[in-house]
């Protein structure tokens, strides 16, 4: 499978923006996003599940952002609204072929493949 990620910017606080996970070849069974801050650990921050569509989101993102698949394209998005400064970083998508319990899938070490990052600024 590849992964690659796009929608990142430039964006004033509480702002939005959509980034988009493109993949291709075999169909994964979970798929996260991850985001990287200058300094900072890797940290998940919401995932998929696309047999029976569990999420899970880091509590510093609920009720802002929400992931969802669109199976016909391939892809797995992820809307960010109310954007903070603290949310500036780079984000990339990853997956893994099989399903990952809940407890684990904002685990980055779980997962199989990565895509490249996308810059997400949040600034005004």
């Amino acid at each position: 499978v590849q992964l690659q990620a796009s929608g990142g910017g430039l964006v004033q606080p509480g702002g939005s923006l959509r980034l988009s996970c493109k993949y291709s070849g075999v169909t994964p069974g979970t798929i996260a996003w991850f985001r990287q801050a200058p300094g900072k650990e890797r940290e998940g921050v919401s995932c998929l599940r696309r047999g029976d569509g569990a999420t899970v989101y880091q509590g510093s993102v609920k009720g802002r952002f929400t992931i969802s698949k669109d199976n016909a394209r391939n892809t797995v998005y992820l809307q960010m609204n109310d954007l903070k400064p603290d949310d500036t970083a780079v984000y990339s998508c990853a997956s893994r072929s099989g399903n990952i319990i809940t407890g684990r899938c904002l685990d980055p070490g779980v997962y199989e493949t990565w895509g490249q990052g996308t810059q997400v600024t949040v600034s005004s």
